[in-house]
């Protein structure tokens, strides 16, 4: 997930190089010097397991276990570039076990949601960021020294995380599962706030459809009263009497099938058309957003082949849930709104278009938990060797109208 603008999205990867690099070089200069900071001083050091953050501080850090660590074996999906690498060596994967961390007198910080020990150790586990490789690239080290933190009397919850401010993948994906397994760990616990994003309609939409709550004027209207929201944002800085962080249910965007069925059982569809539709999803004419960029010149095929085209930045998440849960097949170039292939039924058909220097498998887990038949389209070769950084993260995507309607022929 980038934060640059459309139109230097190109430059990401120097730029997120030099982040960095940035990083550890302030990082190692402030954590020498957290004390003249005081209360707001940059953690002075990190963990990268919550085990070892509550070995560090057993007085004020417990952890209270959820679901068992899950092992994800998967078939390499076909495809064009037949096997390519990064469905490979994403074929196997174990996810760890599911927990939440209960701090006493600790901090969430930034709308990144780093979770800080009140010893000051930063447990990079709950406090994960893009494209960084541990805890001293954790962009927290780019401050000089922190906000200023304001206070919650009573029980903290930190839902948000990573890119929940402005993706919806990442807030149906990352942050919804949080209160799962929040309710799995402690299911009594009553939060007096909760730190969760809620500028957006959709995650306004997601909250009340999960059943978390109604967002109404900055509170979260539940069935047990109205906790407090706290807005995450860039200079946000909370401590709490007891803050609760539950673990990441969806670590490197692997999707492990319990968060499948868990959003599936909350977030049902609701008006399900009888006829089979066959989606074809739009990502509009932006530069720099993943869009197809010869969409018009390759719309035709599809609706030869009884495609409607549907925009689901149109339409309210329960219009989403319904159109992909009616769904016979589903043809996309990679985007946020596939995040919705959770909804939809077994046997689905799903054909994923992907620019040469941005493969992600994010979606192919998804479609794998609900048994889709699901396949890739590489749209242009990448002649670097196998393993090579996927760092055109936002990079348009053109596809050859001959090789996409001989893919959209073999899914269909």
């Amino acid at each position: 997930m980038s934060r640059l603008p459309a139109a230097v999205q190109p430059a990401w990867p120097l730029v997120k190089r030099a982040h960095r690099y940035a990083t550890r070089q302030v990082g190692s200069v402030t954590r020498r010097t957290t004390a003249l900071a005081g209360p707001r001083a940059v953690p002075h050091s990190g963990t990268d397991s919550a085990d070892d953050t509550v070995a560090r501080e057993p007085q004020a850090v417990r952890m209270h276990l959820g679901g068992p660590a899950e092992e994800l074996r998967r078939a390499v999906p076909a495809g064009t570039p037949d096997g390519h690498w990064v469905f490979r060596r994403r074929a196997a994967y174990d996810v760890p076990r599911r927990f939440t961390l209960e701090m006493s007198g600790g901090a969430v910080v930034g709308d990144y949601a780093a979770h800080i020990t009140p010893g000051g150790v930063l447990d990079y586990e709950t406090s994960t960021y893009f494209g960084v490789t541990g805890w001293r690239e954790h962009p927290v080290y780019l401050r000089p020294r922190l906000p200023v933190a304001s206070r919650v009397d009573g029980t903290l919850v930190s839902l948000a995380t990573r890119g929940s401010a402005a993706n919806y993948y990442h807030f149906l994906l990352d942050v919804l599962p949080r209160w799962g397994i929040l309710r799995e760990a402690l299911p009594a616990t009553e939060p007096d706030a909760v730190f969760v994003n809620t500028v957006r309609g959709y995650q306004r939409q997601l909250l009340e459809l999960a059943g978390i709550g109604s967002v109404r004027d900055g509170r979260l209207e539940t069935s047990y009263g109205a906790p407090l929201v706290v807005e995450p944002a860039r200079d946000t800085s909370v401590r709490a009497d007891r803050l609760l962080v539950p673990s990441l249910p969806n670590p490197d965007l692997m999707a492990p099938r319990w968060t499948t069925s868990w959003l599936r059982s909350v977030l049902p569809a609701r008006s399900v058309t009888s006829r089979s539709r066959r989606l074809y999803v739009t990502r509009g004419n932006a530069r720099n957003t993943r869009r197809l960029t010869n969409e018009a010149e390759v719309w035709p095929l599809l609706e030869r082949r009884g495609f409607e085209r549907i925009d689901p930045a149109t339409l309210s998440v329960q219009e989403q849930v319904d159109a992909f849960a009616a769904a016979e097949a589903v043809v996309a170039p990679h985007g946020a709104a596939l995040g919705n292939l959770v909804f939809c039924p077994p046997g689905v058909k799903v054909l994923e278009l992907f620019a040469p220097r941005y493969v992600n498998p994010c979606y192919w887990v998804i479609a794998d938990n609900v048994g889709a038949d699901y396949r890739y389209l590489v749209c242009g070769r990448d002649d670097r060797p196998e393993g090579a950084p996927m760092n055109g993260v936002l990079s348009d995507v053109v596809a050859a109208p001959e090789a996409l309607e001989q893919a959209v022929d073999a899914l269909l």
